[in-house]
C-alpha cells in the first residue's frame, strides 16, 4: 500500500494542534534518480496568457534552481486534452515530481493517476485536483478571498439600500471559482435574504476570459442600465472586462468593482478610480513554497502542512498562504512595498517624477 500522508495530533489543555507530515512513503520509480542527479520538476500549467501565471512560473523556477533543481514547464492554453498530453510528456521525461495548475480540476485526476502509476508524487498548485489520491496542495485561502471581496463591497456602500449587485464568477471548470463564490456567499447570503443586497444579474465567465466577463456585464447593463451599484468580479481579468463595458456606457468609476490577483492593469485602475480593490496574493511566496515542497519530496524529506482539504476522494494535505486587500489607500504599503509592482509602474510615472 502506498502511504504518503501521516497525521500527527498534539493535544494541550486549551487547543489541539494538527500537522500533516507528507513523505514519499511507498512511492518508487523516477524519484530514484535523485541519488545521482539534481531533482527534475515538471510544472504543468493551465495557461501563461495572464500576467499572474507568468509570475508564478518565474518565481517557481527561480526558487527551484536556487535549491539545485531543474524545471520543465508546459502550458496547456486552457485545454484539457493538451494538458493531459503535457503531463504524459513530463512523465516520459522522468520528472521526479509533477506540479499541476489544472485547467479543469476534475479532468486532471487522470493526470495524477498516470503520474502515480509511474511512481511520481503530484502537487496541485493553487487549484485543487479533485477525485484522486493527490499528494499535496498549495494554495491561498480561497474562501477568505471571496469573503474579503464581499466584506469590502458591503463596507464601502453603506448608503445603498438595497445594494444592486452584478456577480461575475470565474470558470466553472476551476474549483477555486467555486471557493471564491463560497466565501462571497458567507457574507452575502444573509444580506440577500434580508433584502439588503439585490443581485440583478449573475453568470460564470468561461475560462476567466475578460471578453466573457464583458459580455456578462453588457447583459446586466441591458436589463438594469444605471440601476447597478457594484460588480463583484472574482478576479482582475473579469473586473477588467466589466470595467470596459462600464466605460463604454460612460459610468466607469461610478460603480464599485472588486477584483483579485493585483495585476498591474488592475492596480493602475485602482489608483485611477475605475476599480475599487483587488485581493493581493503574494504569488512569489506561494511559488517558492511549492518549489521547496517539490524539492523536499524529490529528496524524500518530510513536509508539514497546516490543514487538509477534501477533494472528493481524500482529505488532501494542504499548505495555505494568506492574502490581503489592496486599495488606493494602501497600495504603497502592500503591492509596492513587497516589490510586486513598482510605484513607477502603478502610478505610470516617468523616471523624472519618481524622485518627489
Amino acid at each position: 500500500m502506498k502511504l504518503r500522508i501521516s497525521l500527527v495530533v498534539a493535544c494541550c489543555v486549551v487547543s489541539i494542534v494538527t500537522g500533516l507530515i507528507i513523505g514519499r512513503g511507498g512511492l518508487s520509480g523516477t524519484t530514484d534518480r535523485k541519488a545521482a542527479h539534481a531533482p527534475l520538476l515538471g510544472f504543468s500549467m493551465d495557461t501563461l496568457k495572464e500576467e499572474r501565471w507568468q509570475r508564478d512560473r518565474d518565481s517557481f523556477v527561480q526558487r527551484a534552481r536556487q535549491l539545485g533543481a531543474d524545471v520543465l514547464v508546459q502550458s496547456a492554453n486552457s485545454d484539457d486534452t493538451h494538458q493531459i498530453s503535457d503531463i504524459q510528456a513530463l512523465i516520459s521525461r522522468k520528472v521526479n515530481i509533477l506540479v499541476i495548475v489544472p485547467h479543469n480540476g476534475s479532468a486532471m485526476a487522470k493526470g495524477v493517476n498516470m503520474a502515480h502509476e509511474a511512481g511520481i508524487p503530484v502537487i496541485a498548485y493553487d487549484r485543487l485536483v479533485t477525485d484522486c489520491d493527490l499528494d499535496l496542495y498549495l494554495t491561498f485561502d480561497n474562501v477568505k478571498v471571496g469573503e474579503l471581496q464581499a466584506r469590502y463591497l458591503i463596507a464601502n456602500l453603506p448608503d445603498a439600500n438595497p445594494i444592486r449587485l452584478v456577480r461575475i464568477y470565474g470558470a466553472k471548470t476551476d474549483n477555486n471559482a467555486r471557493l471564491y463564490k463560497e466565501g462571497q456567499d458567507k457574507v452575502l447570503a444573509p444580506l440577500i435574504k434580508s433584502g439588503r443586497v439585490k443581485v440583478v444579474h449573475e453568470d460564470w465567465a468561461e475560462d476567466w476570459r475578460p471578453e466573457n466577463a464583458k459580455k456578462i456585464m453588457n447583459a446586466a447593463l441591458t436589463t438594469s442600465r444605471d440601476e447597478i451599484d457594484a460588480v463583484l468580479a472574482s478576479n482582475d481579468g473579469t473586473a477588467g472586462g466589466a470595467i470596459q463595458a462600464l466605460m463604454e456606457e460612460g459610468i466607469a468609476g461610478r460603480v464599485l468593482v472588486t477584483g483579485q490577483d493585483a495585476e498591474l492593469s488592475a492596480c493602475q485602475r485602482i489608483v485611477n478610480g475605475t476599480q475599487a480593490m483587488t485581493v493581493y496574493k503574494p504569488v512569489a511566496k506561494l511559488a517558492a513554497k511549492a518549489a521547496e515542497a517539490a524539492v523536499a519530496l524529490a529528496k524524500g524529506k518530510p513536509i508539514i502542512a497546516q490543514t487538509a482539504i477534501p477533494n472528493g476522494k481524500i482529505d488532501v494535505a494542504t499548505i495555505l498562504v494568506d492574502v490581503v486587500v489592496a486599495t488606493k489607500d494602501n497600495m504603497m504599503a502592500t503591492v509596492i512595498k513587497d516589490g510586486f509592482h513598482s510605484r513607477q509602474q502603478v502610478y505610470q510615472e516617468t523616471a523624472a517624477t519618481t524622485t518627489r
